[in-house]
């Protein structure tokens, strides 16, 4: 499976509280988010707002990418939802 990310911008999702954004899973694009909840527990978002969620998401994109594309793996390339909780998994720790 061969993964990778579109450069679209991300797009804040006010409802579901999560950002969402594009993979390509085998050239096929696959949207994925992740929660505001894990945006200020690992990227220093300050507030669920807008103008603090996008720029967390911004400085953790590497990383946010990392964890998405070994999800991505490990469930056949389905939509991911990464939670706050999947960021303090064994092996997926900032090194």
């Amino acid at each position: 499976m061969h993964i990778t990310f579109s450069d679209d911008p991300p797009i804040f999702d006010g409802v579901d509280l999560e950002i969402n954004f594009t993979a390509l899973v085998d050239g096929q694009p696959v949207v994925c988010a992740i929660t505001v909840e894990a945006l200020e527990d690992h990227f220093g978002a300050a507030s669920a707002r807008e103008e603090h969620v996008l720029p967390a998401y911004e400085q953790g994109r590497a990383r946010i990418r990392a964890v998405c594309a070994e999800a991505l793996d490990e469930n056949g390339g389905q939509p991911v939802v990464l939670r706050s909780g999947l960021f303090r998994v064994a092996g997926m720790e900032p090194k």
